[in-house]
């Protein structure tokens, strides 16, 4: 068998290919009628017929491969086939479901036989199978009074491409095209599919993948960005990844570009003719769309352009000339990441900041939650999610592992109805539970890239295996729990040793991608009163380091709040502890843990001599580090407040600059108007309370985030001190402008992606 790969790549290195245009667009302009739909195969059908253009292969396969040659003759190096409808699940409105096989496999024989015509030694021809979006969402509920419901699974869609998908191969598809994807869960079914009949088949052929756009706002009808779209489906390996249908090129072009800096592989296009207009019409010309995507090939944006709805072989001709001369977009060099999504991407590279995922939907770990989900109320469950995310955390792990729940029902409910809140799906999941039927349930339902929490060697290396290749072929990242045959790794040198068995089985057997590749070296209680167990912090925390140096690309994780189990009901001393852990562990390297976003002391406010004894405890520096812990807990165990009280307190006689500086170091708000009035009153000018106090205490908050000891959410709550304060400010400052003046403009531009992105997503805020 040809290595069509190899061949594609050749190609796409010398030159920009032609992908060819609308079937639908041609197929009207013959006027057909209802009998031509029909044919004589199906003059008997009950249905009415008429619109279901991939039916023409069978009723109509001279129309249908005389389309594919004028393509082919206006210069098309790639043709689509005339299936995108040709699904069980497409053709069920049509009581057709039967012959969705046929409908494939007769397509790509014809446009087989068309690019078998027109294809030379010198510009060979190919052909595309295509498996287009179904007329169903797996993210979306068709019915508004009931957001967790959905009118088609995962699976359903799985076995419905699978069927198309060996149509097409065995009809001589060149390559599979996933296109239009508006629903980025209908894709990565359609690609679980595709790789499950490759397995099946003994098979391997190029994918292309395409999203459409649907409307201003840059994202899919299921709410993604460009990016998170990608990152969800990077795991297929495509050919291409791209953009099409939908928008004209003028208003595609932004996220044609921001694709073409992102991909790692080859970018296709393939717009409609403009905008349609009142009459569903298309008014773009051949010269004018050929022009935008002329200049997307001059900045290197495109390895493949075509036309989508409206577009004709005028258009394609119109292309072919266009592109002549203009050498490809080359591949961009891509650093090496963890790239997740919700609604939003995430990216975590060597480079990143500490990873907040937060920990209280959680059925074993929050009562509130645990009590809302038993008595089903699942949308004010979704509001602890969304508080979270509000607090700072980047990742929701959810975990619904209880006795008395039905598990499996209550994940796929809690995260049906979570796609429907952005403020909660904007961030990825962490799908958390020790059994694999719930975890899977959950991969099935989440469009974006999710995390696994978790798989073990506990088991054996035949299940690990098993489940690690079921986890790649979801499209997700994975936390691996320290734990083998033997039982948990508790000592450094077991947590080191289990990591990298694990590692090397993933990365060397499995093919998984050891950037999406979560150690959880697990995390124990400290100041249990048991000497076995004094040395578990610093066992983590060396053991982190370790990891890091030895197994490139892999990311550390944990529980934080097991560290501080033993102190439980004494919130200020396990803030306390948390923050000292998390302060050394992270200087070694842990990237992410799970943690209540809303609660985490900031390190450097810590009382100097309870920060030296949960030191001397978590690094255990001294035999009687335990001891002097439980005499410190029973200082604060009955203290209901957090060191930095937000009520009159000592600080409260501070000068006005101290206590503004205090406030946003803090995130105390209760008196940040009265502070910023006072300051006004003894300033100049409310631009100089702005420029100094404000600023003041956002440089210090500056200073202990760079430095590790101030985390997200704690800079989150500063931020909307100071949103706060400049707010209340922004009307005295209006005043003060001279009439018909202008205070001028200041540009501030950053690189995307870096650390500024923070700063700048928090003046939303």
């Amino acid at each position: 068998m040809k290595n069509i790969t190899s061949i594609l790549k050749n190609a796409l290195e010398k030159r920009i290919l032609i992908l060819d245009g609308a079937m639908g667009t041609m197929i009207q302009k013959y006027k057909l009628t209802e009998a031509d739909f029909r044919g004589e195969r199906f003059k008997n059908s009950p249905v009415d017929l008429r619109g279901n253009n991939d039916l023409l292969t069978l009723t109509q396969p001279l129309l249908i491969k005389a389309i594919h040659e004028k393509y082919l003759a206006a210069g098309a190096d790639i043709i689509e086939t005339n299936t995108f409808s040709s699904t069980t699940i497409a053709q069920a409105d049509y009581e057709l479901q039967a012959v969705a096989y046929e409908l494939n496999f007769a397509g790509a024989k014809l446009a087989r036989l068309a690019a078998d015509k027109y294809s030379t030694p010198e510009k060979p021809r190919f052909v595309a199978g295509i498996l287009g979006p179904t007329n169903r969402t797996a993210s979306i509920s068709p019915n508004v009074n009931d957001p967790g419901f959905r009118n088609v699974t995962f699976m359903e869609l799985v076995d419905a491409y699978a069927e198309a998908t060996r149509g097409l191969i065995e009809g001589g598809s060149d390559l599979i095209m996933i296109e239009t994807i508006f629903d980025t869960l209908n894709a990565k079914a359609a690609a679980f599919a595709i790789d499950q009949v490759f397995e099946e088949l003994g098979v391997i052929l190029p994918i292309m993948i395409s999203g459409t756009i649907t409307d201003a706002s840059g994202r899919t009808l299921s709410g993604q960005t460009t990016e998170a779209f990608y990152n969800s489906l990077r795991h297929v390996k495509p050919l291409t990844f791209g953009l099409n249908c939908a928008l004209g090129p003028k208003e595609l072009r932004q996220y044609v570009e921001a694709m073409s800096k992102i991909s790692e592989t080859y970018v296709s296009v393939h717009p409609n003719a403009g905008l349609p207009n009142a009459f569903g019409g298309y008014v773009l010309g051949a010269e004018e769309m050929a022009a935008h995507l002329k200049e997307w090939a001059e900045q290197g944006f495109v390895n493949i352009v075509g036309g989508c709805c409206g577009t004709t072989p005028e258009h394609i001709k119109a292309f072919s000339e266009a592109m002549e001369g203009i050498k490809p977009r080359q591949l961009p060099e891509i650093k090496t990441a963890m790239r997740l999504s919700g609604l939003e991407p995430l990216t975590v590279d060597e480079d990143s900041l500490f990873v907040n995922v937060g920990e209280r939907n959680n059925v074993t770990g929050s009562a509130k939650f645990k009590k809302l989900i038993k008595e089903e109320k699942f949308a004010k469950a979704i509001e602890i999610a969304i508080q979270q995310v509000e607090n700072g955390a980047q990742v929701i792990d959810v975990n619904m592992d209880e006795a008395l729940l039905d598990s499996e029902k209550c994940m796929v409910r809690f995260l049906n109805i979570m796609a429907t809140e952005p403020d909660a799906a904007k961030v990825p999941v962490m799908i958390d539970s020790s059994k694999w039927e719930v975890i899977e349930a959950g991969l099935q339902v989440v469009q974006g890239k999710a995390i696994v929490n978790s798989i073990s060697l506990k088991e054996g290396e035949e299940k690990f295996i098993q489940q690690a290749k079921l986890v790649r072929r979801y499209g997700a990242a994975v936390v691996v729990m320290a734990f083998d045959e033997v039982g948990q790794a508790d000592t450094e040198d077991r947590k080191v040793e289990i990591c990298t068995r694990a590692y090397n089985i993933l990365v060397d057997q499995v093919g998984f991608p050891p950037e999406d590749i979560i150690f959880d070296p697990n995390i124990f209680a400290i100041g249990t009163g048991i000497e076995e167990h004094n040395n578990y912090g610093v066992d983590f925390i060396n053991a982190v380091g370790r990891i890091k140096q030895s197994l490139p690309h892999a990311k550390i994780s944990g529980g934080v709040s097991n560290v501080s189990f033993s102190f439980r009901g004494n919130n200020v001393m396990r803030e306390a502890i948390h923050a000292v852990f998390l302060y050394h562990a992270i200087k070694q390297g842990m990237d992410m843990g799970i943690v209540n976003a809303g609660q985490l002391a900031i390190y450097d406010d810590l009382d100097p001599e309870m920060r030296n004894i949960i030191e001397d405890a978590v690094l255990n520096r001294s035999p009687d580090a335990t001891e002097q812990l439980i005499e410190l807990a029973e200082k604060y165990r009955n203290s209901t407040a957090r060191q930095e009280d937000n009520s009159v307190a000592e600080w409260r006689t501070w000068s006005v600059e101290e206590r503004l500086k205090h406030a946003l170091v803090k995130g105390i708000t209760n008196h940040i108007i009265e502070d910023t009035e006072e300051a006004r009153l003894k300033f100049s000018s409310p631009l100089e309370v702005i420029e100094g106090p404000l600023m003041d205490g956002m440089d210090v908050v500056g200073e202990l985030f760079g430095d590790g000891k101030m985390f997200l959410p704690q800079v989150v709550k500063s931020a909307r001190v100071m949103k706060q304060s400049v707010a209340y400010l922004e009307p005295f400052i209006n005043a003060t402008k001279q009439k018909g003046s202008s205070a001028g403009k200041v540009v501030i531009a950053t690189v995307k992606g870096d650390v500024h992105d923070i700063g700048k997503n928090m003046s939303a805020w």
